[in-house]
């Protein structure tokens, strides 16, 4: 396994916002395939080091916490804590989860800054950037919103027009304004650290090739990018919620640095490292952090979603090039997005399964074995509640349960509540036991390969084993006409009942812990942090475990069906506003108050579209003539997605006749289609029967 040239795995998972709970959609992506990997190679005997985080910095915190009308520290001091909580509920075996807001990760962070600066890393650019005057900041990208000039939407951030996914900046906006205060920003100068990427893409190109083993959608989304070419990238942002830029750094460059902090693309990456670093101080050995970062026979491995590959394989290696004294990823295995019910997951309509809600119900462990077998691995994959019930009733209940169950129940009615003595075995006995000793290898080559989905069927493969011998050999027959071959029934399927118990631990880590208590078995090592470290690991679950005569626990039920009502009502709570996150309307907040002589210099006019066809090259726009009565007008409407252009001929409109001509795409739109947009995001056009040219009042 890759493993093996390695003294040392570091692995992280990406850092969630702490400005939400967690769901199903973080599990999926990130911290289930990480958790997986860690217990499984825990298990192995690997020196493995597992950290994760709150990443408290950045707008999204900023904006959520402006929306509230609170403290950006108030809103993430409570975050962290009901995201630490979930995690721990769930089952995750972090060596460490931090947040980087506490005083290592500012230092850190700044120190890295500092090693940068020093080697002359960063360009400085003074450019001129939107500044709000009445709220007297410079507007950071998710502050702005304005008209976007791909598709015509009037409401795209200052990064990205979450209509048509166009990326932006804030001066490509149309007729921006601030969020903090509607205000027209202001063009002012101001200046900031840059890393310049494309003096790294030769150095990074030559790394990715030695990757070809690294997922098809990693390499793809890469490669795109090396192929467009790498640009500067900003890493300071004039904003008051931040890593602050260190002074001393910006006093010798002659820069301000009040108000400036580090971008957070820039310092959530490093927060791994100082999440590791505070791992290290728990330790009571503060240097114990550096090999897991800075030896070459070091394994890291970032466990992210796909929204990340960037960041992480292409700018975060830049930054530890740029340093020089760190290791560089080995993979980046990230997935894909999850559905939940057919439908893409939604925070803001609840349309979701949080993590925290799902522990009140139901044990951990069949969320993670569900989970499991439905991870976007390769593409984007789909939960929902009927195949989580089928996954539980009919393969944890009917197939592992059903096996232990019956193995143990047999063994205390039938041998003393021992493991019988396996004596002249039939080649029934021997091929199960043979077939037992592959499937470490088979299931732990699947985990060490991130492939695992492929490494938990492989587990419930081995309980189907368990269960086709003990149906074949029929000890519920020859108990009575051969007591020997009953008693070899038992000892074999006791046996895979152990190795169950081991090789099952990465996904179904409360259920092995159960089975070992029931099998009396102990010295199995742990695949939590700082746990027992038992003789028996994973390689060593392919052989016997219990010797004749050992004498076993009380049976019980490992797994309890669900019921269609539990699942009717989970299903009926999707769209609702998860506890402890606040509510947000469905609809869109009206927009400030503003005077009759505000709206009486806006002129609707009745038009019927007489002409419509797609605008080539872009995914929204559609380009119409629409009749006035008085005139015709060329307009552009981002309505593609919503209707076929021939559908729209005909069709009466109401038109904003008075706006100012602007070019989309390099052709001139004159005017904007009136449309009224409902919560779930879908156009409908206003109608009335008035002639073509009659003002709308």
């Amino acid at each position: 396994m890759a493993s093996s040239a390695f003294n040392r795995i570091m692995v992280t998972a990406a850092l969630p916002y702490a400005n939400g709970p967690v769901h199903l959609g973080h599990l999926a992506g990130a911290y289930l395939p990480a958790d997986l990997f860690s217990r499984f190679q825990r298990m192995k005997g690997e020196d493995v080091v597992f950290v994760c985080g709150s990443d408290e910095m950045g707008v999204a915190i900023m904006v959520r916490a402006r929306n509230e009308g609170i403290d950006p520290q108030d809103l993430v001091d409570r975050y962290h804590p009901m995201i630490e909580k979930a995690f721990a509920g769930f089952g995750m075996s972090f060596d460490h989860y931090g947040r980087t807001t506490s005083p290592i990760h500012a230092e850190t962070s700044q120190d890295f800054f500092r090693t940068l600066a020093s080697k002359d890393v960063f360009a400085l650019k003074t450019e001129e950037q939107l500044y709000d005057p009445e709220a007297g900041i410079f507007l950071a990208d998710r502050f702005v919103v304005g008209t976007c000039p791909s598709c015509g939407n009037e409401n795209a951030y200052g990064d990205q027009c979450e209509k048509c996914g166009s990326t932006l900046s804030p001066k490509e906006l149309i007729n921006p304004r601030s969020t903090l205060s509607d205000a027209t920003p202001e063009l002012r100068e101001t200046t900031h650290f840059y890393l310049p990427l494309g003096d790294f893409q030769g150095r990074l190109d030559q790394w990715i090739s030695t990757h070809p083993e690294w997922k098809p959608n990693v390499l793809g989304q890469v490669r795109s990018w090396l192929n467009d070419g790498l640009k500067d990238r900003a890493i300071t942002r004039d904003v008051p919620w931040g890593v602050p830029v260190p002074k001393d750094v910006a006093d010798e460059l002659g820069i301000d640095a009040e108000g400036k902090v580090i971008y957070v693309w820039f310092d959530a990456p490093i927060g791994y490292i100082s999440d590791t670093k505070e791992w290290a101080l728990k330790q009571g050995d503060p240097e114990a952090w550096k090999p897991y970062w800075q030896a070459d026979d070091t394994r890291l491995v970032h466990f992210i979603g796909k929204d990340n590959i960037v960041f992480h394989c292409l700018m975060f290696p830049a930054m530890l090039m740029a340093h020089g004294d760190y290791t560089l990823p080995e993979n980046v295995p990230a997935n894909e997005f999850l559905n939940i019910e057919g439908e893409k997951l939604s925070t803001s309509r609840g349309w979701a399964v949080w993590l925290h809600e799902y522990l009140e119900d139901f044990e951990p462990d069949l969320l993670r074995y569900a989970l499991a077998t439905m991870l976007p691995e390769t593409k984007d994959a789909d939960f929902n509640w009927s195949e989580f019930q089928t996954r539980v009733n009919s393969e944890l209940a009917d197939v592992l349960g059903n096996f232990v169950n019956r193995t143990l129940t047999f063994a205390a009615r039938f041998a003393d509540g021992k493991v019988p003595e396996l004596v002249h075995p039939s080649a029934a006995d021997t091929a199960a036991l043979q077939e037992l000793a592959t499937f470490p290898d088979r299931i732990g080559k699947a985990y060490d390969s991130y492939r695992n989905r492929e490494a938990v069927f492989e587990t419930m493969a081995l309980a189907r084993l368990g269960n086709k011998y003990f149906n074949d050999t029929e000890p519920w027959h020859t108990r009575k006409s051969d007591p020997q071959a009953c008693a070899n029934t038992i000892h074999v399927s006791l046996q895979i009942c152990a190795s169950l118990s081991v090789l099952m631990e990465p996904v179904l880590p409360f259920s092995a812990e159960k089975l070992r208590s029931m099998l009396r078995l102990d010295g199995v090592r742990a695949s939590m942090p700082a746990g027992v470290q038992g003789e028996i690991g994973w390689d060593q679950a392919g052989r016997p475990l219990l010797s004749p005569g050992h004498e076993l626990g009380e049976p019980g039920i490992l797994f309890t069906k669900i019921e269609d009502d539990v699942i009717e009502e989970q299903k009926a709570r999707l769209g609702a506003t998860p506890e402890g996150q606040e509510e947000e309307s469905p609809h869109e907040p009206v927009k400030d108050v503003i005077t009759y002589d505000d709206f009486a210099k806006l002129d609707f006019r009745m038009g019927t579209i007489i002409e419509a066809e797609e605008m080539p090259k872009s995914k929204k726009l559609v380009k119409t003539i629409v009749d006035l009565g008085f005139e015709k007008r060329q307009i552009l409407a981002g309505i593609k997605e919503h209707f076929e252009p021939q559908a729209l001929i005909g069709k009466r409109v109401a038109v904003v006749a008075n706006l100012a001509p602007r070019k989309m795409m390099g052709t001139e739109s004159q005017g904007m289609i009136l449309m009224a947009e409902d919560r779930e995001g879908a156009l409908f056009l206003m109608n009335s029967d008035g002639e073509n040219g009659s003002v709308i009042r």
